[in-house]
């Protein structure tokens, strides 16, 4: 089962998605405006276009564990996402994601390596893979 991990901001969205097994996380590129009807559209169409049977958000919590504007920025996002796939939606701690994406580099966005992160750290695989 696919999982689509998101890295969302306001301005764009990080987007990776995982192999069938959930070994392996693949960059995709970023989704531009991801608030707006175009780019839940987009993200829609990952959902369909990849066969993604779940969507991970980063939730981007403060090192201490605590959530703030930003945080709550993904929360509503992942709810009008939630409204507008057929697939789960979930929130994961992404802290220190985006600095391990800036640290490894690499060829897609800085968002979408963040995504990316996000799904091999284990914490987005699926259920079934990660038993």
């Amino acid at each position: 089962m696919r999982v689509l991990a998101l890295d969302h901001g306001e301005g764009r969205c990080g987007c990776a998605v995982s192999d069938p097994t959930g070994t392996i996380a693949t960059p995709l590129p970023e989704v531009e405006r991801p608030d707006s009807r175009a780019g839940m559209n987009e993200i829609a169409g990952l959902v369909d276009d990849y066969g993604v049977a779940r969507v991970v958000v980063g939730l981007p919590l403060t090192l201490k564990g605590e959530e703030g504007h930003q945080a709550a920025r993904a929360r509503v996002f992942a709810e009008a996402l939630q409204r507008r796939v057929s697939v789960e939606v979930e929130l994961l701690d992404e802290r220190l994601t985006t600095k391990l994406a800036e640290q490894r580099g690499g060829g897609a966005g800085p968002d979408s390596r963040a995504a990316a992160h996000l799904l091999e750290s284990g914490r987005a695989r699926p259920a079934a893979a990660a038993e």
